[in-house]
């Protein structure tokens, strides 16, 4: 009996020290980053990733790489139909750390139909306030009359008939 409950009580050990090894190796895996495809990009958007390749490879030679999450596909215009936003944020260089983004942030990149804007941004999401989608941006905080670390948003409504992003400054009493 003793010796069935010692042999169990190894098994187990064996099985808890493979878990453990295993969950060691996971956590130090050194393998490269996921990074996304960017083949089917429309071409207003891709040119600006070629750019990012050129600059990356032009420092020292650097490997560059579209890290996942870097395009989404999200309604911006309120259309239902996805549009495309691709975050520099995303952007990475083997040779220079911050090639893409500095204390203002990174530029975000949107294709509505064929119009491209950009815009400095450390962060943004959509929004439906009434009958309107709204991109909230944080933004640098001179923005709004601050320094970086002050809180600031812009909030961006996109005009259909002008094709333009339309903002603007509160009037705050």
């Amino acid at each position: 009996m003793e010796t069935k409950i010692a042999r169990k009580s190894n098994r187990d050990d064996a099985r808890k020290w493979a878990f453990f090894l295993c969950a060691i190796l996971t956590a130090f895996n050194t393998g490269p980053a996921i990074a996304q495809d960017w083949s089917a990009l429309p071409a207003r958007l891709a040119e600006k990733v070629e750019a990012a390749q050129r600059a990356c490879s032009e420092f020292e030679n650097g490997q560059f790489a579209l890290e996942f999450g870097a395009v989404r596909r999200v309604d911006l215009d309120g259309d239902l139909q996805r549009d495309w936003g691709l975050d520099e944020s995303g952007f990475s260089c083997s040779t220079a750390a911050s090639l893409y983004c500095g204390t203002g942030g990174c530029m975000s990149h949107f294709l509505i139909e064929d119009r491209a804007f950009s815009l400095l941004n450390q962060g943004w999401e959509m929004a439906n306030i009434g009958p309107f989608r709204v991109l909230l941006a944080d933004v640098h905080g001179s923005q709004c009359e601050g320094i970086n670390p002050t809180p600031c948003i812009v909030a961006s409504v996109w005009d259909a008939e002008e094709k333009v992003w339309r903002s603007t400054r509160a009037e705050w009493e």
